[in-house]
């Protein structure tokens, strides 16, 4: 296992380097100016020659890109040019509510998805064809539109969850949970979907082999069959459906943190794109990449605590 670990952090650091030069050199290209944005509409071009030549956009790329990751390699991000403040300040105030948000996402999805799925192998009948309309309609039901009707039946009309904000954990832990509940089944009804359908077809699939008839006729009971050897031997597929999971939800989560109105990284990049704010969207793109380096560790150890054979590779 540890060999496996030291092999993927040896492939994250060149990913991280790759994700950090193609997004400076892409943002770099994509139309805007940071002077412009920040002087606005009316400037005089001597007011703008000088801002343009203060904040270095007119070195070469290279030479910028350089400059930002000779700070970065010593943990510093850099200074928004656009409202001043720290980049690695403004990603931890926000980090919190994304991975909140995503971290809880997860769960609900993994949890109800496989307790589904499972049921649905087991039982089959009409309950395996509920969980396939349920699929269908947790794929089909877009998050914002989804969202919008959660919020308008069960903050406006019925009033049990706060339509919109975010509470920090150490400020109150039951506001902090309040408010992330419609958000979080928001997310998660299309990612339970997915896993239960994973969940059923691996669980479907354990069942029917060989091992599992020779264990029945040696009297293990029901319970034993299917949670103990069948459910293992079907995780690894649905592990993989719930790493995927946790990555896509850093796409997810920009819609609906628009929808709720929620303080998250999503919302920064989409406002640090808008306003061409290139420090800001490097720290956010690397900070996205290496919570993907971390989610996909994660899933390999998983991987090898499921299956002893992929410790050895």
């Amino acid at each position: 296992m540890t060999r496996l670990v030291l092999r993927r952090l040896t492939i994250a650091v060149p990913l991280v380097f790759i994700v950090s030069v193609l997004t400076f050199v892409l943002e770099s290209l994509a139309p805007g100016d940071t002077a412009r944005t920040i002087l606005g509409t009316n400037y005089t071009p001597e007011g703008y020659a000088q801002l343009h030549e203060k904040l270095g956009l007119g070195d070469p790329v290279l030479v910028q890109y350089w400059h930002w990751l000779t700070d970065a390699v010593r943990g510093d991000l850099g200074v928004s040019p656009i409202s001043g403040l720290s980049v690695g300040s403004e990603i931890v105030n926000r980090m919190g509510v994304t991975l909140s948000l995503i971290v809880g996402t997860t769960l609900v999805s993994a949890l109800l998805g496989v307790a589904l799925g499972v049921l649905s192998a087991v039982r089959g009948g009409r309950l395996g064809k509920a969980i396939d309309v349920f699929s269908l309609l947790g794929f089909a039901l877009p998050n914002f539109w989804l969202g919008l009707v959660l919020i308008t039946g069960l903050a406006v009309t019925v009033r049990l969850f706060p339509a919109t904000g975010y509470v920090p954990l150490t400020a109150s832990p039951s506001e902090w949970v309040a408010s992330l509940v419609l958000p979080v089944i928001t997310l998660a009804l299309g990612g339970a979907a997915a896993v239960a359908k994973q969940t059923r077809d691996s669980m479907s699939d354990a069942l029917d082999a060989e091992y599992v008839y020779v264990l029945r006729a040696n009297g293990a009971s029901e319970r034993s069959l299917v949670l103990r050897h069948a459910l293992r031997n079907a995780a690894i597929p649905v592990v993989t459906v719930v790493g995927l999971l946790f990555v896509g939800l850093l796409n997810s989560t920009v819609l609906v943190e628009g929808v709720f109105a929620m303080p998250g990284l999503g919302g920064l990049a989409v406002q640090a794109t808008t306003q061409h704010d290139l420090p800001m969207i490097q720290g956010v793109a690397v900070t996205f990449t290496i919570v993907v380096v971390i989610v996909n560790l994660l899933v390999d150890l998983l991987y090898g605590w499921l299956n002893p054979k992929v410790r050895v590779r």
